[in-house]
């Protein structure tokens, strides 16, 4: 079976498992096939649930073993895409609202960073780092002109 025809097929199961009620905040972030291994990222409004993986895992795995689109023996991942990975769809904002991004834009390739504050249809309103230590401003970026968005984790602790 060709690439584009697993990837068609595995979307076509995503999204009829997605119409299950405990699958319904999920959606499909991407498919990646390297000759035997096959990966599957999703996503969901409320963050991806293990269980939630394992399930989706299962219809995929009764698929590729009744076609035998990958032959006998593969490898199969179905998961989160991770914090490497950028955001890809505008529903994954909203989640983020309060973290730190690293927003590459289109313009010069121009990389703005800050705290998430709001998401809307048009784009995210962020708390951008200043030139100088401590100074602030709100940016208003449109999705359009955003390239790529990447979630940036803190590991320091927090003053109480």
């Amino acid at each position: 079976m060709s690439e584009t025809g697993l990837q068609a097929a595995i979307t076509k199961i995503a999204k009829e498992r997605f119409k299950e009620e405990d699958l319904s905040d999920c959606f499909l972030l991407s498919i990646e096939q390297n000759a035997k291994k096959l990966e599957v990222y999703v996503d969901s409004d409320d963050g991806v649930k293990f269980w939630q993986c394992q399930k989706l895992s299962r219809a995929i795995e009764e698929y590729l073993d009744e076609s035998q689109a990958l032959g006998e023996d593969y490898t199969l991942e179905v998961s989160s895409p991770g914090i490497d990975k950028p955001l890809q769809l505008q529903r994954q904002y909203p989640r983020n609202i309060g973290r730190e991004l690293e927003v590459t834009l289109k313009e010069e390739e121009a990389v703005v960073t800050g705290k998430l504050l709001e998401v809307d249809e048009e784009g995210i309103l962020i708390k951008a780092k200043g030139a100088k230590k401590g100074q602030f401003k709100e940016k208003t970026i449109a999705f359009s002109d955003i390239v790529a968005t990447k979630v940036l984790v803190s590991f320091k602790k927090k003053k109480k």
